[in-house]
């Protein structure tokens, strides 16, 4: 199979026009910076001159952020934030990237998802993290705060083109809350996709999943160890979950794509972009099931989609930290590509 440069370029616009709603663990990642003074009279500990802090939106929230990013602000914010000093730092947050945060939800017993990396520099070395401090809550959602999202479920799917479902397993997104979700996308005939580590099983009956290859691995109970391994644990993925697509990510050996046109299994795959300037991978599976769903919705192929998604997460991974693309960037980049049809993996 193979597509045209330049036919998909003029296709990249559609992907600003879908509306998609993110749910899952919304958070952020809190980076303070300081410039080292002298060891503390203390304890044996640096003492940090504070120079700055940077917020940054991770987890769903980073899903969301490239969302907004590549189709202009259509993009909205379905999670739980607690009664903190954190809560308002990430509304302030998702409202600065234009992200509709109306169907948030506070919830007292919570904590609001914060990741803070403590990082120090001097005049002789590079800025290195120091220590990282992790605040959240990975019980499950209370029953009241449950029916509290099903509501809010129920007035925001209808409202929307696509839903990705952003599990990052800090106890929001329980299997009510999922099994709703998907109920209700299908009412509606809407586009689902859940981007998952673990218990994949919870997404039976999504239009897709986006696990990486070490998760797939884990879940099928067998290692993708060569071609015929990988499309078995693709098929298998696709029969027992009920599903329209898989989308296996697999680092530096590209991406894997299944899709189930009729009762018949499609096996496609393409190769990974600019592996010679990786960075960071931080948060690149947040921009691939952006893309990928954003695409879904915006009427292309489910090879496109994967297409879109493989250049996207080329662009972030060159980074430090989440980063989000934009449609421009996408154009930039498949302009640099060699060549004027772009191929699978044969």
């Amino acid at each position: 199979m193979y597509m045209e440069k330049q036919e998909l370029l003029k296709k990249l616009d559609r992907l600003k026009e879908p509306k998609i709603l993110v749910i899952g663990d919304f958070g952020i990642d809190e980076m303070v910076f300081g410039n080292t003074q002298r060891i503390s009279r203390e304890a044996p500990v640096l003492i940090l001159e504070h120079s700055k802090t940077k917020i940054i939106l991770g987890t769903a929230s980073n899903a969301a952020n490239n969302i907004a990013s590549l189709n202009n602000g259509k993009a909205a914010a379905l999670g739980v934030y607690g009664d903190d000093y954190y809560a308002k730092v990430l509304l302030a947050a998702l409202n600065e990237k234009n992200i509709n945060v109306e169907y948030m939800i506070e919830d007292k017993m919570r904590k609001t998802t914060t990741k803070t990396r403590i990082s120090g520099s001097c005049s002789q070395s590079i800025t290195q993290q120091i220590v990282r401090i992790d605040r959240q809550t990975t019980d499950p959602l209370s029953a009241q705060s449950e029916e509290k999202v099903i509501k809010n479920l129920e007035k925001a799917i209808p409202l929307y083109d696509g839903v990705i479902l952003s599990d990052y397993h800090l106890g929001f997104l329980t299997e009510n809350v999922v099994k709703k979700a998907i109920e209700l996308a299908k009412k509606y005939n809407k586009i689902i996709v859940a981007d998952a580590q673990k218990d994949l099983d919870k997404y039976k009956g999504a239009t897709a999943i986006t696990p990486n290859q070490p998760d797939c691995e884990k879940f099928v109970g067998y290692f993708l160890k060569d071609e015929d391994a990988l499309i078995k644990a693709g098929e298998d993925l696709i029969k027992n979950l009920e599903l329209e697509n898989v989308l296996i990510t697999r680092g530096e050996r590209g991406m894997a794509l299944f899709e189930n046109v009729c009762g018949k299994i499609k096996h496609h795959e393409v190769e990974a972009f600019n592996r010679k300037e990786v960075f960071d991978v931080t948060g690149a599976g947040d921009t691939v099931v952006a893309a990928f769903t954003l695409a879904l919705c915006a009427g292309f192929s489910p090879y496109e989609a994967m297409y879109i998604g493989n250049l996207a997460a080329s662009i972030v991974i060159r980074y430090f930290g989440c980063h989000s693309v934009t449609v421009e960037d996408l154009k930039s980049e498949l302009e640099n590509l060699k060549g004027e049809e772009i191929y699978e993996i044969s």
